[in-house]
């Protein structure tokens, strides 16, 4: 037996062949697109060019290129771009891995390079693997928030998408033609190079390949089936047991829906958020305004249903929030409703990236636009912003800020 896995016969396994590799090829080239576009999507929905506040990616230069205003209509828009790519991304998982090892005599075939094409062919493979692996693994962690990559996920994330995409369009282009006739010819003999994946010496099959790919869908519906539900209420959510933020609502009550930092966990001193101690400072136009909680409610007060979605791919159906419009806040230091520009918004929070977040004069002027006071009918509880948070029709989560002390409106 071959010792040496440049050896073709060292790899026995009678599933691998050109057709087996095409189907799970087809598969990734639509899936893997769909990732990389809602991610770009989903990206922009940060409004990076707005501020540094926000932009955790720096030296983006021409990657930023399609980079516009992130709408706030429809109110759900952020919630189904990244539900959609998180949900996705897991659910491909098993036709990755199965690709890989569909492919792997190839990362082992000698001599390394027989030509300057075949040279930049093995390169690309290298970006490929290598690339996936990281933004795969990467997402994953995030989702389930275990941070122990170096670094923030943010610019690791993006940087990592744009050379495994490269790379993947690059092999899609070399490597699609082949994979569409494999598919369509199937009894006929492969081409020399496509030979390569057969084994000479295979051992006796287990399973058909049909019978194979059957498992990895079998595994995709699985991952699929125990992780949309993060995305909804109610018994759905009960289903998503691979995800932290699936299974039964935390607690009773109006506050009773999904959170990802609790008051405690970001060190909230339930002192600071009293009557006695708490006020909102609205800055903007030279000016400055100072309000308790109870000068907000003498304001008037409007409602919006909308929901939270977080980059983890979680989200909540539409909670009704009551609140201040931020455009009103703006008319405090001077600005026409019509005019209200730009905000930073700050926490009570003292660590965190976002505890400071910008929104774009849009998000602004939108009437659903709050500084909330309630939810559901009833103060808001500590874990969910009190005495008052941001809720921003389509925005990121991590952009309606919790336990706001600060806002500063003007041109950011």
């Amino acid at each position: 037996m071959p010792r040496s896995p440049s050896s073709p016969a060292f790899w026995r396994s009678p599933l691998r062949g050109p057709w087996f590799t095409s189907v799970l090829g087809v598969v990734l080239l639509g899936g893997i697109t769909v990732l990389f576009v809602t991610g770009l999507v989903s990206y922009a929905a940060y409004n990076p060019d707005l501020s540094p506040v926000n932009d955790q990616t720096p030296d983006k230069g021409l990657l930023g290129f399609y980079l516009f205003s992130w709408p706030t209509d429809p109110a759900w828009l952020y919630r189904f771009t990244q539900g959609v790519h998180v949900t996705l991304g897991i659910a491909l998982i098993p036709v990755l891995l199965a690709k890989l090892w569909s492919v792997v005599p190839k990362l082992f075939a000698l001599p390394p390079a027989r030509s300057l094409a075949h040279a930049l062919e093995r390169l690309s493979l290298l970006l490929l693997v290598g690339g996936g692996l990281f933004e795969f693994t990467t997402g994953v962690l995030n989702v389930q928030l275990d941070y122990i990559f170096p670094g923030s996920f943010y610019p690791l994330h993006f940087y990592g998408a744009w050379v495994f995409f490269a790379a993947f369009l690059a092999h899609a282009v070399l490597k699609t033609p082949a994979a569409l006739r494999n598919l369509r010819h199937l009894r006929d003999e492969p081409p020399s190079e496509e030979r390569e994946l057969v084994s000479p010496n295979p051992t006796e099959p287990t399973v058909s390949r049909r019978g194979a790919l059957g498992v990895v869908g079998g595994g995709s519906l699985l991952l699929f089936a125990t992780t949309a539900g993060h995305s909804f209420d109610g018994p759905l959510r009960e289903t998503a047991v691979l995800a932290p933020h699936g299974g039964p609502e935390p607690g009773s009550g109006p506050g009773a829906f999904q959170i990802n930092k609790t008051a405690a966990a970001v060190g909230i001193d339930m002192r600071e958020t009293s009557g006695e101690a708490w006020r909102l400072v609205v800055e903007g136009g030279g000016r400055t305004v100072r309000l308790t909680r109870a000068e907000l409610l003498q304001l008037p007060l409007y409602s919006a249903a909308l929901p939270i979605a977080c980059v983890e791919g979680w989200s909540t159906s539409d909670q009704w929030w009551r609140g201040v419009r931020l455009r009103d806040l703006a008319a405090l230091v001077g600005y026409e409703t019509a005019e209200a520009p730009d905000v930073l918004v700050e926490s009570l929070q003292r660590h965190g990236a976002f505890r400071r977040s910008a929104l774009r004069d849009n998000q602004v002027r939108d009437p659903r636009s709050l500084l909330a006071l309630f939810v559901n009918g009833e103060d808001l509880t500590p874990d969910h912003g009190y005495p008052a948070r941001v809720i921003v029709p389509a925005a990121p989560g991590v952009l309606n800020t919790k336990w706001v002390a600060r806002m500063t409106f003007g041109d950011l």
